[in-house]
């Protein structure tokens, strides 16, 4: 029972929606909705190969390119060119990371080899995006190998900060692969116990250096990070769910008793009640730094804040101008603070006032768990939408020639749009790369973020879950767009489509918001909102 009630109180606060549920019998047989056609999305890639440098090959050459996400990714269309496009140009540049090795497929978050990374030029510090995203692929086995590689293979797990167990179940939600996951139990609950080890103070607080956060240069610096409490947090949860799968009831309820503490922890002494916000504590000081940065949101990507006690109000500084909002950001550190920077000087990557795709990732998802998750005031849709239009824009570079291409890259200028550490890099000895910083290009097609996956489980919110309910509730307003569609969506073992029709003459299916899967309608409603269908799950 107290598995259960944590799964209840962690994943799903009580909300007050309007839902249909039907129940429809499913047998999966490989049937598609096939309200998208591919070839539609093509024209993307041959663009972007067309204006691509293709400096560095792995796995899936830029000529291969479109034949891997016809076959592996989920089709989405909408109104918004620059989304859309940016969503497809995102799987576009993932697929670059995938690698094939001695210790088989693997993800990379730098092209170049890299001096502080591991084997195979592994990297563990984004290793979390990595599986959220790529949970998505129609090919397991990429993943697979990846998660295996981690414990097994070599992989310098602990390296830096990385929610392990929380990335293994995440992707179980949508693959349903209990076998999968349950494997890597014994794993994940020792990377657990060495974190314990390390990083684990006497009053029950884990602390981490900002820089094994992927997060140097910071303004509140080293110490009881929101993040590392946050991941440990996320990880005691996510055990004690693989745990319950297992049948392995005193490890699952050992494992809720932690996530607990962790969580009154967190609350009591990360939160400062004056500028409502989750902080960082130094080690032996009594006082939060006195900055509020951007992974104060970390907390919500775990659903750790409790619901109703008015920690919601930390979101209201995510659009504020003196706090993180700016035409290129969010800012990593509130912009009121007397110390927030955005420096060419030094360190060439700094977390003290530029814009992150890594930190924007994870505030996104902390965001569509809050609009989810959350009876609050403080934030809305619109806000979301916002924010990931602006993350949007900053996909982009201007080169010399005039050309405006899509891009994604370190950290940003929040003003300008700017990708800072490629400016200095580029200039660093006499206008030629540093080649001891990484090489040529070093952060081009950077994967330390996440993009699509804030299209299929935030903006159209596909949310997963380990029942046999497909859950929507998209986070696009009801006048935001007249029509979308999320297609070719393999989850647990089915073909689920979404779509969006406020006047049913875009696709012919009839007015309102639809879901389907294998080609079947398992829930629908007039207005755009949350929705539920219900399937009989795979034995499989």
């Amino acid at each position: 029972m107290r598995t259960k009630h944590l799964y209840i109180s962690v994943l799903f606060p009580a909300y007050l929606c309007v839902s249909l549920v039907l129940s429809a019998a499913i047998v999966s047989e490989g049937k598609s909705a096939a309200v998208l056609k591919a070839e539609s999305f093509k024209h993307y890639v041959d663009t972007f190969n067309e204006n691509d440098e293709e400096l560095y090959i792995q796995h899936i050459s830029n000529e291969k390119a479109w034949e891997f996400l016809k076959a592996n990714v989920p089709l989405f269309e909408c109104p918004d060119k620059d989304i859309e496009r940016t969503y497809y140009f995102r799987w576009w540049t993932y697929r670059k990371h995938i690698k094939l090795t001695p210790d088989g497929f693997v993800i990379t978050e730098f092209l170049p080899k890299v001096k502080w990374s591991g084997k195979h030029n592994t990297i563990n510090c984004p290793a979390g995006h990595h599986f959220y995203e790529g949970r998505w692929l129609h090919k397991r086995k990429y993943l697979d190998d990846y998660a295996v590689f981690w414990f097994r293979k070599g992989g310098s797990v602990r390296s830096y900060s990385f929610w392990a167990a929380d990335a293994m179940w995440a992707r179980y939600l949508v693959t349903a692969d209990k076998q999968h996951v349950t494997d890597l139990l014994a794993d994940l609950v020792n990377n657990y116990k060495e974190w314990e080890k390390k990083r684990l103070e006497p009053d029950g607080l884990f602390w981490q250096i900002d820089d094994r956060d992927g997060m140097e240069v910071s303004i509140g610096g080293s110490g009881k990070r929101a993040t590392i409490n946050s991941y440990m947090y996320g990880d005691a949860v996510a055990i004690a769910r693989i745990a319950g799968l297992a049948d392995e009831k005193k490890m699952a309820t050992n494992y809720q008793v932690k996530a607990e503490k962790i969580k009154k922890l967190v609350q009591a002494k990360l939160w400062d009640e004056k500028t409502k916000f989750f902080k960082t504590l130094p080690r032996n000081k009594e006082q939060l730094a006195d900055v509020r940065e951007l992974h104060g949101y970390v907390p919500w990507y775990f659903n750790l804040p409790d619901a109703g006690k008015g920690y919601e109000e930390a979101w209201k500084q995510l659009m504020d101008p003196k706090g993180f909002y700016a035409a290129f950001g969010p800012t990593t550190a509130e912009q009121r603070n007397t110390r927030f920077a955005i420096s060419y000087k030094g360190h060439e990557c700094q977390w003290n006032g530029p814009s992150w795709p890594f930190a924007t990732t994870q505030t996104l998802v902390g965001l569509a768990n809050v609009l989810n998750n959350y009876k609050q005031n403080a934030i809305t849709k619109s806000d979301y939408f916002e924010t990931l239009k602006i993350y949007t824009k900053s996909h982009q570079l201007k080169r010399e020639d005039g050309r405006t291409v899509p891009w994604i890259d370190e950290n940003l200028n929040p003003y300008t749009g700017d990708w800072i550490s490629r400016t200095r890099l580029k200039n660093w000895r006499d206008g030629t790369w540093d080649a001891g910083k990484g090489g040529k290009e070093r952060g081009k097609d950077y994967n330390h973020s996440a993009y699509c996956d804030l299209i299929i489980s935030g903006l159209v919110g596909l949310r997963p879950r380990p029942d046999d309910i497909v859950e929507v509730n998209p986070l696009v307003g009801a006048d935001t767009w007249d029509w979308f569609c999320l297609d070719n969506v393999l989850y647990h073992g089915r073909i689920i489509t979404i779509l969006w029709d406020k006047n049913g003459n875009k696709y012919n299916k009839g007015k309102g918001l639809r879901v389907f899967a294998d080609g079947k309608q398992i829930a629908q409603s007039k207005s755009i909102g949350r929705v539920t269908g219900r399937y009989h799950l795979s034995t499989n």
